[in-house]
């Protein structure tokens, strides 16, 4: 795995003699067994639902403003982790794409049950709606994490980021090949290019695209964080055009492609891309 490979690397002495980095060398596949056990032991079972709402006109403000004040709570409350909440940098585009997460999919449904049963709940809706529904569109996905995703963390950085979220569908039988290119080479040459992964899942159900759908999220920032959010979303976006033409230039990463679609193209089409900025409220920003 990527990180595997950084950390190891990393340990190498600088300036050494040959005979010393040799001997180094040498024992990488030792740490390496060692990391990927411990990394065995460490994956990441949770269970994920990733939850897009869709307000109608002028409601989204009301939506955030429910989650904001109520339901991140009332969630906690019942044993769902809160991940991450996002808004579409396009503002007609009024939908609100969050992630929660339980320790497992039988947990989550409990959870779920209770938080829907709660009077707080049951109350906060009943005011949320007094001058109209805020929508009705509701999509629901649930996610396991690859065994390359790295930890997903909730954290607030200091400069302001923008995040993407990709959907990759494979051709039929190809979504392994698509995990081995994202865990040999392809997440270690996003980070090369000034993109930070967050989290990389597939669907738990058939019907959502077990078999041949990658789920991730990557994140983007400038160096240029002075300024309104405005302006400092539009550097993002910049950076982020940036980030992918260097990779998409890169000759590992043309190498790794090419590797990898020997036998045929891994996509049955191209990606779904949405750059989204974390509301307020977002544990992770």
């Amino acid at each position: 795995m990527w990180q595997w490979r950084r950390c190891v690397l990393d340990c190498l002495p600088r300036g050494k003699p040959h005979h010393q980095r040799r001997t180094m060398k040498r024992i990488i596949p030792f740490f390496t067994f060692l990391l990927m056990a411990t990394a065995v032991l460490a994956a990441d079972t949770r269970c994920y639902e990733l939850r897009i709402y869709t307000a109608n006109k002028g409601k989204l403000e009301a939506l955030n403003a429910r989650f904001r004040n109520h339901t991140c709570k009332l969630f906690e409350k019942h044993g769902l982790t809160n991940v991450g909440y996002w808004v579409p940098v396009d503002k007609t585009d009024s939908r609100l794409i969050y992630v929660i997460s339980s320790p497992n999919r039988a947990a989550h449904a409990k959870s779920w049950k209770a938080f829907l049963n709660d009077p707080d709940w049951k109350k906060a809706y009943a005011n949320s709606i007094k001058d109209g529904r805020w929508g009705g569109k509701i999509d629901s996905t649930f996610l396991s994490a690859t065994d390359y995703a790295p930890a997903v963390k909730r954290e607030i950085t200091k400069d302001i980021r923008v995040f993407e979220l990709r959907t990759y569908t494979t051709a039929p039988d190809r979504l392994k090949n698509l995990h081995a290119r994202f865990r040999d080479h392809t997440c270690e040459i996003f980070e090369n290019h000034g993109m930070t992964n967050v989290a990389y899942w597939t669907p738990m159900d058939e019907k959502k695209g077990k078999s041949n759908t990658l789920i991730y999220i990557i994140s983007h920032m400038s160096k240029k964080q002075s300024g309104d959010r405005l302006e400092i979303t539009k550097w993002n976006l910049d950076q982020a055009g940036k980030n992918w033409k260097g990779f998409a230039r890169d000759p590992a990463w043309k190498k790794a492609r090419a590797a990898s679609e020997k036998d045929g193209k891994i996509l049955a089409k191209a990606p779904h891309k949405i750059f989204l900025n974390p509301v307020d409220y977002s544990p992770i920003k």
